[in-house]
């Protein structure tokens, strides 16, 4: 489940918060939506399209709420030619034209969020995790360090998400610290101060 901190540059944690409920009234103060869904309905191993297939109601549904017009699955693994590059593409801050949506099926990552002026805000996702962050929303994502992650995303454009980057530095002054694997599976915590 979803694990978010606000971090100074000391990486410092406020007070904790472990409901779900929390989670999402937490990431809400920052306009990020998130949710919980559930994992049963096909396994981690299942090809793309069953995925898609288990998830058409979900699907349909965001499409219709969030004029998006298209869904895939992405697998990314060790493995994944051109990983570096692809992760080097996301981990600066940057803004997207569109919003950027997924729903986590496996492994983890972490989101930086860099909201107005309140403080960075991490988020890190894992199988389960539904998260949404709105166009034009300044902030960073990179992969923890088993370097896995696979999730359905969608898309408002066919062309997909293209970073718009700022420029500020910001992310320069972060850790991409991901919690150990004796996290995974606990209910989420949340340290926020807004």
């Amino acid at each position: 489940m979803a694990r978010v901190r606000v971090l100074d540059k000391n990486a410092s944690e406020t007070t904790a918060l472990t409901a779900v409920k929390e989670v999402r009234t937490a990431l809400a103060r920052v306009g990020v939506d998130y949710e919980r869904w559930d994992l049963s309905r096909v396994s981690e191993t299942a090809p793309s399209e069953d995925v898609l297939a288990a998830y058409q109601d979900e699907i349909d549904c965001m499409k219709q709420l969030g004029g998006y017009t298209t869904a895939d699955v992405i697998d990314v693994t060790p493995d994944t030619p051109g990983l570096d590059a692809m992760l080097a593409r996301f981990d600066k801050e940057h803004t997207h034209s569109e919003d950027e949506v997924r729903f986590i099926l496996c492994g983890r990552g972490i989101f930086f969020l860099h909201v107005g002026d309140h403080p960075v805000v991490s988020v890190e996702v894992t199988a389960g995790d539904w998260i949404r962050i709105p166009r034009g929303t300044r902030h960073w994502f990179t992969l923890c360090s088993e370097r896995q992650i696979r999730a359905i995303r969608w898309f408002q454009q066919t062309s997909g998400w293209t970073p718009e980057y700022t420029g500020s530095g910001v992310d320069q002054g972060y850790e991409p610290l991901c919690f150990g694997p004796a996290f995974l599976g606990q209910r989420a915590t949340v340290s926020i101060d807004l």
